[in-house]
């Protein structure tokens, strides 16, 4: 793929407190990949999705982030280019937070939005 094209999808990246947060629930059983991923359902229409995978699929997009592998498959990129995902230990709101370009709309707790 061409820097340009790299640039046009655009990549999702991990703040160092939610890779630090990453590695610590990590287990030896889980995989190398952190998949990042939407599907429909929530509040607002999709949901994000976070889970360790072995295993890459054919048209899976790799990001290098704060020493972690993320990886998209290309239809969740379409709604998660250029999003970065943080963490926060805050009682009230903590947890992973998602801070995505192309939410027009996100709910109150966080996980669910639309474009």
């Amino acid at each position: 793929m061409s820097e340009v094209q790299e640039e046009i999808l655009g990549e999702v990246t991990l703040t160092e407190k939610a890779a630090k947060r990453l590695l610590q629930i990590r287990t030896d059983e889980d995989g190398d990949y952190l998949r990042a991923s939407v599907a429909g359902g929530g509040c607002s229409g999709m949901n994000y999705n976070l889970t360790w995978d072995k295993e890459l699929g054919e048209f899976d997009k790799i990001f290098e982030s704060s020493g972690i592998k993320v990886v998209v498959d290309l239809k969740s990129l379409l709604y998660l280019k250029g999003m970065t995902i943080d963490f926060s230990s805050d009682l009230l709101s903590g947890g992973f937070q998602f801070i995505n370009p192309n939410a027009s709309r996100t709910c109150g707790c966080g996980t669910s939005f639309s474009v």
